[in-house]
């Protein structure tokens, strides 16, 4: 019990301690403590120091910081007409690049994969346009082994964490280039006004003064209206389940997004702005707890390792699909970004790489596409898996 009340604290307090050392550290500043929290996560999730009932407390950390945090990181976005556009072309290609990346990888590598070759394309496809759910779905429908999931589950998570180490570390920066925000849904007076507020944010302590009696006043707001959206789309999920037996998450981020999103064109509650530092720190602290649930512990590498390679085929192709497809739609890199991430790894981690990119606005394409994602992963899944059995 003791080690558990630890566990809580360290999930905490450890955001707090990597911003104090990533303002007074110039390395670790650039670096960024959402890519620290990470590692942090990595390391402590692998030593033998977590205590019994780790895991549901890992759950239920990550499952509450994400639906606390979407609705404060949206009531101070900016939304724009011609959104909906790249929101789509954003979609489009991201999807277009996951199909093809396993088609290429199943040719590839279909003599090492045994007799659930296809069903595994299959499953690919549902978690890199949706997420974990449509897997265990995916799994259910195509009748695919139990241990065949459990193996491809653990390996999702470390080529996940792999490809959001490389994002954060040099594909965000390398994206920009590629795929220049003049390109794209943005002016170039937008994209300096974006540059210059992430430069602001890397130099600045956005949490100085947050103990002020202003700023409390402004994050029990947002906090108030967050519990609100919360209870009104976990109600409406609860009854879209009851009635249908499944999207449930489909239908809470949906809802958080859409109530989110209206409560935003309100001016007061526009002006709460440490409502946005107030659920970036609920991200820090998602970052951390979903990177210890990391177990390198259960892969068996003698046995999955085709499976791994597949995973990792898929993930760089596609990758790089999309953003040759980006520039030929003239998307820009941040949106390109965030729409891969909402793809590979998920809505949840939309708002992590949207606050490393200091592009506040994206959140709402990542999410956008991320949502889109989830309801199209199923029937994408069970579809490529019929068609790779005939090839």
């Amino acid at each position: 019990m003791f080690g558990n009340v630890l566990l809580v604290i360290f999930f905490l307090v450890i955001p707090a301690g990597v911003l104090w050392f990533c303002r007074r550290v110039a390395l670790l500043g650039k670096i960024g403590p959402i890519l620290l929290l990470y590692a942090v996560g990595l390391v402590v999730g692998n030593l033998p120091v977590m205590p019994q009932g780790a895991a549901a407390i890992q759950e239920i950390t990550t499952s509450v910081m994400i639906p606390l945090a979407i609705p404060m990181l949206l009531f101070c976005c900016t939304f724009r007409r011609n959104q909906t556009r790249t929101q789509l072309k954003a979609l489009v290609g991201g999807v277009v690049a996951v199909v093809v990346a396993v088609v290429a990888g199943y040719l590839l590598f279909k003599n090492h994969l045994g007799l659930e070759g296809a069903r595994i394309g299959g499953m690919i496809t549902g978690v890199y346009t949706g997420g974990t759910p449509n897997l265990a779905a995916l799994q259910m429908m195509l009748g695919v082994r139990h241990e065949t999931y459990i193996l491809m589950n653990s390996y999702d998570l470390v080529v996940s964490a792999a490809y959001l180490a490389f994002l954060l570390g040099i594909g965000i920066r390398m994206f920009r280039r590629f795929l220049p925000v003049e390109a794209g849904r943005i002016s170039a007076e937008e994209g300096r006004r974006i540059a210059e507020e992430h430069r602001r944010g890397q130099a600045e302590n956005p949490y100085a003064g947050f103990w002020r009696r202003d700023s409390l006043a402004q994050v029990g707001k947002a906090v108030a209206l967050t519990l609100a959206i919360v209870a009104v789309s976990g109600g409406a999920a609860l009854g879209v389940e009851t009635l249908t037996g499944g999207f449930f998450m489909l239908t809470l981020i949906l809802m958080l997004t859409t109530l989110g999103i209206a409560a935003s064109f309100w001016q007061p509650v526009r002006r709460l702005e440490k409502s946005y530092d107030a659920g970036m720190y609920l991200i820090y602290i998602f970052s951390v707890a979903v990177a210890s649930t990391a177990d390198f512990s259960r892969l068996n590498f003698s046995e999955g390792l085709w499976l791994a390679i597949y995973l990792l085929f898929v993930v760089a192709v596609s990758l790089v699909l999309q953003s040759l497809l980006a520039r030929a739609m003239k998307v820009d890199g941040d949106s390109m970004v965030v729409a891969s991430v909402a793809l590979i790894n998920s809505p949840p981690f939309v708002p992590m790489i949207a606050a490393a990119m200091g592009n506040r606005d994206a959140v709402v394409t990542g999410l956008s596409v991320g949502l889109v994602g989830y309801a199209v992963g199923n029937y994408l899944g069970v579809l490529l898996a019929q068609f790779l059995t005939i090839l």
